[in-house]
């Protein structure tokens, strides 16, 4: 049984649902470029930036465009994103998310944010749960989005943890690759079915009780 020292954790679909949010604005982009996005094409566009995500969808459609409008057509989608979220309340917290990150806090184990969102610190003030965080790395800090293991690399460097060291929350396939290539263990939440990667798959933060018997297990530090 290896004890561990930090988690890190993915925002959208672990501490929060706002990939709905996320998706209905990517439906309304593609609506506009002349094409639709089947209810499947929403696992393919967790846990990337922006730009990869627009490249997916770009692509889903066959659908070519300049560089001008790319940064163009990623604007408002993020502009209608922003606009849904706004309005997000801790009350819409995923089940047990609040509790497990206070516990953990408690126990003195260091904990992390690793998004590709840009809007991360906004949602995280929206929570009311900032404080929560001994460090926060999104996408106006990395520029590399996930499988790249550098938001986390970057997550475990800014807590002083070394990378084995560190348990990685996602919920998302290119989430669970990137915490792999980070040399990290990787925490699936959802479906087992398709976070086959990970190294233990639960259902949510409410569960995570459940990961000792997994061997995955914490050692609290002196903040």
């Amino acid at each position: 049984m290896t004890d561990h020292r930090a988690a890190l954790f993915d925002l959208d679909g672990v501490i929060v649902d706002t990939a709905v949010h996320h998706f209905a604005a990517w439906r309304r982009t593609a609506a506009e470029l002349g094409f639709s996005l089947a209810d499947e094409d929403e696992e393919l566009l967790k846990g990337v930036g922006r730009m990869e995500a627009l490249r997916v969808v770009l692509g889903i459609g066959g659908v070519e465009v300049s560089d001008e409008e790319a940064a163009r057509l990623a604007a408002e989608k993020n502009a209608r994103y922003v606009d849904a979220i706004s309005t997000i309340t801790p009350e819409e917290m995923l089940p047990g998310a609040h509790d497990y990150l206070v516990a953990l806090r408690e126990r003195g184990v260091l904990t992390a944010l690793g998004s590709a969102s840009r809007n991360a610190p906004m949602i995280l003030e929206r929570l009311e749960i900032t404080d929560l965080f001994d460090a926060i790395v999104d996408g106006s800090v990395v520029s590399e989005a996930k499988p790249n293991p550098r938001v986390f690399l970057a997550g475990a460097e800014a807590l002083g943890v070394e990378p084995a060291a560190c348990v990685v929350f996602e919920d998302a396939i290119a989430g669970i690759q990137a915490a792999h290539a980070g040399g990290m263990t990787a925490v699936g939440i959802g479906d087992p079915d398709v976070l086959t990667e990970a190294d233990v798959v639960i259902p949510g933060l409410h569960a995570a009780s459940t990961l000792a018997d997994h061997g995955i297990t914490f050692t609290g530090t002196t903040r």
